[in-house]
């Protein structure tokens, strides 16, 4: 559910954000606030935003704690008093503005919102601007920079010292984020035979985790059955998904989390052993046998001989699942860890599948130890950019064995759109 500024000043329930919304708080003729800024003119420009002072309002509420600028109020004395028309937003003004806020700001500020509202023929555009803890975020013009911040009503220059103070609770909240990813790591690795065969255990967690709420069993199975369906359009079906061996539909509750129980437990179907779970604060973690599995009906890999093409599908499924746990959680940017568990005496080989469907074996380099892929996305973005992500962490995956290409994942062209499952 979601709940903005302009909820808050409306007194408004938290829900989707509507013309009903808007009009509440102009009535109420709201006043200006550190993550509420009224805009009366037209919307950005297409062009030179460098100039323009988009970027920086979209920096500014960043480094506050995010917010929401409304394109489509006039305001006198900070408060608001009606709305006017500032045009109709196309999908392409869109992502030109997304652009900007990703490569006109340092960091990029990740996650924008733009909500289309029209009454009585006067178009508004509501753009949330999603909390972040990569502050401060900053502006350069030429060879200047500065770092812009919400002082009530107004934006305002940062000085060194507020600087200063923002770098260091950044440092703070990296090392929290790899603490967290190490925990999550533990914890689902722990109990795994790596003796007998490799396992991948794959984790990400949220930057900025969701508190006090928590999934109730059937938004649990919502989510697992969405990531089910993301899994196969990132992927497809060429081999195993550990999303395919787990539970979907009854989840078990854990700590603080619902867990997807291993439902391959036979004596032929315990090669494709995989558990799943979804934490309340927007975390996942997958783990998964990626050695030893079956080559035909008869034989199977040996525990330290890898199937490229499991990989891909492990990756593609955590992926998914994190993209569609944080559509119910309200995430944004996520950190990711993919590492594979084994401790026998021979090293990781990789297999893989040539353009006619035969096992290749040449390509792979013989790794005495997995370095565990650590990458951070953003499951807020376009369809589009996500897959690509997709992409390119099951590639850094492959490659660590040699593997010059993925097989499975395949994403159209970065310019085109991608229709979810």
């Amino acid at each position: 559910m979601t709940f903005t500024a302009l909820h808050r000043v409306a007194g408004a329930a938290p829900g989707p954000l509507t013309n009903d919304v808007l009009d509440a708080a102009v009535a109420a003729h709201a006043e200006e606030t550190d993550d509420l800024d009224w805009k009366s003119q037209t919307l950005p420009p297409t062009k030179d935003l460098q100039r323009h002072d988009f970027r920086k309002d979209v920096a500014a509420m960043a480094n506050s704690g995010g917010g929401v600028i409304v394109y489509g109020v006039a305001e006198v004395q900070k408060a608001a008093t009606i709305r006017v028309d500032v045009g109709e937003l196309t999908e392409a003004h869109e992502r030109t503005l997304r652009s900007a806020a990703v490569n006109l700001i340092t960091p990029p500020v990740f996650g924008l919102v733009f909500h289309r509202l029209e009454s009585d023929g006067k178009h508004a555009v509501v753009v949330e601007v999603p909390a972040s803890v990569d502050v401060p975020h900053l502006i350069y013009r030429d060879e200047y920079f500065g770092a812009p911040v919400r002082n009530n009503a107004d934006t305002v220059w940062m000085r060194e010292r507020q600087i200063e103070v923002m770098y260091r609770a950044r440092f703070e909240e990296r090392r929290h984020a790899t603490e967290a990813l190490d925990a999550l790591y533990g914890e689902a690795a722990a109990g795994r035979d790596v003796t007998k065969r490799a396992w991948l255990i794959a984790v990400a967690h949220p930057r900025i985790p969701r508190v006090g709420v928590r999934l109730n069993r059937d938004e649990a199975r919502s989510v697992l059955s969405r990531a089910e369906k993301l899994a196969l359009v990132y992927a497809g079906r060429g081999w195993i998904h550990p999303l395919e061996s787990v539970d979907l539909l009854n989840p078990r509750p854990g700590l603080r989390r619902w867990v997807a129980m291993n439902k391959a437990t036979g004596e032929h179907s315990r090669w494709k052993e995989s558990w799943v779970s979804i934490h309340h604060d927007g975390s996942v973690t997958l783990a998964t046998a990626v050695g030893g599995h079956r080559r035909d009906s008869n034989e199977y890999y040996e525990g330290w001989q890898l199937m490229s093409l499991a990989v891909e599908c492990a990756v593609a499924d955590l992926m998914a699942l994190v993209r569609a746990t944080a559509g119910a959680t309200g995430g944004g940017e996520y950190e990711v860890r993919v590492g594979v568990d084994w401790s026998g005496e021979e090293p990781l080989v990789m297999f893989t599948k040539d353009g006619f469907g035969f096992v290749e074996r040449d390509w792979s380099v013989p790794l005495p130890r997995w370095s565990p892929v650590d990458e951070s996305v953003d499951a807020a973005g376009s369809d589009a950019d996500f897959y690509w992500r997709v992409h390119d962490l099951a590639m850094d995956c492959v490659n660590q064995c040699g593997v010059p290409n993925v097989v499975m994942i395949n994403p159209p062209p970065r310019d085109e759109q991608v229709s979810p499952a």
